[in-house]
Parts: structure tokens; sequence; C-alpha cells
């Protein structure tokens, strides 16, 4: 339906804008005046400013996982999954995925220490995609890829944190080796982790892995 359509057409442009001027600067005046739209057109789509940012970050999400999550569960499980979604991530900051970087980063800096749904919005997908992480790290270990001493939560912390150091040094600096850095150094710490050759699973592990965590 037109209407459909024109209010995913108006959402993609909200989250281009909120990733570069935050989800506090989105406004139905602002995105009207940049979309040249009646306030009262707006209105139709969004009853407030709130409805607006959660119909945002949702949309996001869907471009997250579109461009980093779901490609990289094409690849084998175990550790070469693992290592393509750092890749994933890595490449979708420097794709411009979002015109001002990560939206999630740049989001949960901006309400992490505010209260509310949209604050709860982000923190649900970021609790997911760290989820998503572990997931990961447990998979490569039950394929006998990863040692299994490692604790998957703080492999995951490890890695988010490079992400987010990355994203920041490469918007902020604009820093053109940052995100290879940030590469480097995960595939470093992976590698260190790695079992070569891969220990063969145990009948126990066969039956044990979970669905694949999906943000």
């Amino acid at each position: 339906m037109k209407g459909d359509r024109t209010r995913a057409a108006i959402l993609e442009r909200a989250v281009d804008l909120a990733s570069v001027e935050g989800l506090e600067g989105l406004t139905i005046g602002r995105l009207a005046d940049d979309l040249h739209m009646s306030k009262s057109g707006l209105f139709a789509h969004f009853g407030s400013k709130e409805e607006l940012q959660l119909a945002t970050v949702q949309v996001a999400r869907e471009r997250f996982l579109d461009e980093v999550f779901r490609p990289a569960l094409q690849t084998e499980r175990g550790y070469p999954r693992l290592v393509e979604i750092c890749r994933s991530w890595l490449d979708y900051v420097l794709r411009d995925v979002f015109p001002g970087g990560c939206f999630f980063a740049a989001a949960s800096f901006e309400f992490d220490s505010r209260s509310g749904p949209v604050r709860d919005a982000i923190a649900r997908m970021m609790e997911d995609w760290m989820a998503a992480i572990e997931k990961a790290v447990e998979l490569a270990q039950l394929e006998g890829h990863l040692d299994p001493d490692i604790e998957p939560k703080q492999l995951s912390f490890e890695i988010n944190a490079l992400f987010f150091g990355a994203n920041f040094a490469h918007n902020m600096w604009h820093d053109k080796k940052a995100i290879e850095r940030a590469r480097i150094a995960i595939e470093h710490r992976l590698e260190s982790l790695r079992i070569n050759p891969p220990k063969p699973r145990s009948q126990t592990d066969q039956t044990s892995p979970a669905q694949h965590a999906n943000p």
C-alpha cells in the first residue's frame, strides 16, 4: 500500500538522520523539514516523537541484521562463522551502512544513562547482539575449534569493546587505520584461542548446541 511505502521511506531517512544527529535530535519537525513534508503529514504516520524514535530503532535493527548478521550465518559454523561475524561488523562500518557510523554504538552512548522505552529498545538490541556473539563462541567451542576454557561472555565482551573502539576512532578521529587495527586485534585474540587441528566433537557435544541467537 502507498501508505506503507511512504512510512518505510520516511523511516529509512529517519535512520540516516538519527545515525548522524542522534535519536534525541530526531523530531517530527526536523524530519518534516528534511523530507519537505508537512508536520501533519508525518503525524499521520507517527503520533509522537517517541513513536518515531522506536520505529527508527526497529528499522535500524533490520538494516543491521541484513548487512552484518544474516550474511555471516551463511558461513560454516564454528570458528569460520565467528571470524566472519567479526569481519562483517568491521566491513559494515567501512561501507558507511549508517552515515554516522554504527547506529547502535552511537545510540548506546546517547541513551545509556536514560530511562524509558527508547532506551529499553536499544538495550534489547545490544543484549541480543552480545548473545549472538556469545553463541558463535559457544558453537566454535562445541565444534572443537576454540579453547573450551574461555568464557563466551568474556570473549564477546572483548570483541564488542574492540568494535566500539574502532567505531569511535573511525568516526571521531577519522582514523583510516582504526578498522584494520581492530581486525588485527580481534583475529589475533581469536587465533590465540584456536585449536589446531580441531578436536572431534563428543557424542554429548553433538546433542547440546542451542539454536543461533538472532538479534
